[in-house]
């Protein structure tokens, strides 16, 4: 989010509603420092505003402002207010790209490869570009890429993989390419297959690990928690419903991602980062050869397993209806908790 915030300060342009949407950010920082007798270098508006005049002209210039324009004690407002989640409401929501009407009409090639589409008006380019696209270059044959035969338990890691790149685009409010390393470092942490080598043979045991990251104290400032995991699961089925088209775009929305951070991380510094990455953007590029060559009937029988095992999540949790969080959260598996959510 912080980098959210960063590019809302960065990218301000010369219209109103922009205009007045800085000028609030900026009241929230003021309105964190003490009163002070305002001496010439600031002035008010009309609302009793106290802002340092040089930021008010860039403003209405349409300039760049940058947190470097801003005094010691703003900064520390604007600290605060991001710890706070205050200025979450600030950001304009994002609308995960599965959940639009046009990722239920993606149509990709046999290699997976984005198909030509004739748009007709600026309004539907829009749309079409918000959908990832497919791979650049058509993908492999999986009987060309291995010898082996494919793990019948590649559906159950592709539910953990899905999770872990909603968590991440929702958390990320979908603009992972600002800050594609930190990105990719949060896929890491929530996905088992992909950043600890894990082996899930349940959709139970997938559910348990990325919901215990999800409620974990690490993501709670960034609205984590089980009714947040439980809306990522929610996500999963949606993507089983859309079938392998919206999956390869997935997948390769996924690669490219890890492929930036790969580029951004320092190879003096970080050697085990980087092959861990590397190791992860090969899984990935396997499963998206893998669920290219999946028919509907996979998804179609996956779909029901994984909603059966996400209302049992709620069950045991008596959570219905999406009520107030109880202060402890908890997730059961054999009898045993495995989740509490962290207050």
């Amino acid at each position: 989010m912080r980098d959210n915030v960063n590019d809302e300060l960065k990218q301000v342009r010369s219209d109103d509603q922009t205009k007045r949407k800085m000028l609030e950010i900026l009241k929230r920082f003021h309105e964190e420092e003490e009163e002070d007798d305002g001496g010439i270098d600031s002035i008010t508006d009309d609302e009793g505003l106290s802002l340092p005049e040089e930021i008010i002209q860039k403003i209405m210039n349409g300039d760049e402002v940058s947190l470097d324009d801003l005094s010691l004690e703003e900064r520390k407002g604007f600290q605060r207010a991001l710890a706070s989640g205050e200025l979450s409401k600030m950001i304009q929501p994002w609308d995960p790209w599965w959940l639009l009407a046009s990722a239920r009409t993606i149509n990709l090639g046999l290699g997976g490869t984005q198909l030509v589409q004739c748009v007709e008006d600026e309004e539907e380019t829009t749309v079409v570009s918000e959908i990832p696209r497919g791979p650049d270059t058509p993908l492999i044959s999986l009987s060309k890429l291995t010898s082996t035969n494919p793990s019948p338990l590649l559906p159950i890691h592709l539910i953990d993989i899905a999770y872990s790149y909603c968590f991440t685009l929702r958390i990320y409010n979908g603009e992972w390419q600002s800050d594609s390393l930190g990105a990719a470092t949060m896929v890491l942490t929530v996905s088992s297959v992909l950043g600890h080598n894990g082996q899930p043979e349940t959709i139970k045991e997938v559910l348990s690990f990325c919901l215990e990251q999800t409620c974990s104290s690490a993501y709670k400032n960034l609205g984590g928690g089980l009714k947040f995991g439980l809306n990522l699961v929610d996500d999963v089925i949606c993507f089983l419903s859309l079938g392998s088209g919206a999956m390869v775009c997935l997948l390769g929305d996924l690669q490219r991602l890890i492929l930036g951070a790969i580029k951004e991380v320092k190879s003096s510094s970080g050697r085990d980062l980087k092959k861990k990455l590397k190791l992860a953007e090969r899984k990935v590029f396997y499963m998206m050869c893998w669920v290219n060559e999946q028919n509907s009937e996979v998804w179609e029988a996956l779909e029901p397993s994984v909603r059966a095992e996400k209302n049992s999540v709620v069950e045991l949790n008596d959570y219905r209806g999406f009520p107030e969080m109880k202060k402890k959260d908890q997730f059961r598996k054999g009898g045993g908790v495995v989740i509490e959510e962290i207050e």
